[in-house]
């Protein structure tokens, strides 16, 4: 995972984009998707020693919350 730390990086930063946009705090967000808000912190960062991943129906799951398309989330762009 490491040589993809960049691109886990953006996809946190987008994520956490999303849910701003939608008005959720990360606290709010974590238990609508059922995760941990140290995990999603983690997520959204992703600025540590370690690489945080995420798993596929997680990340289904965010999308659907947030009522966005799972590729807003690996764009370059963001809208």
């Amino acid at each position: 995972m490491e040589e993809y730390r960049e691109q886990y990086r953006m996809l946190g930063l987008r994520i956490a984009f999303y849910r701003k946009k939608a008005g959720l705090t990360q606290e709010q967000f974590s238990n609508l998707v059922g995760c941990s808000m140290g995990f999603l912190s983690r997520i959204e960062a992703n600025n540590g020693k370690k690489v945080a991943g995420i798993s596929l129906p997680m990340l289904f799951r965010m999308a659907e919350v947030l009522n966005v398309s799972v590729c807003n989330f690996l764009e370059d762009r963001i809208s």
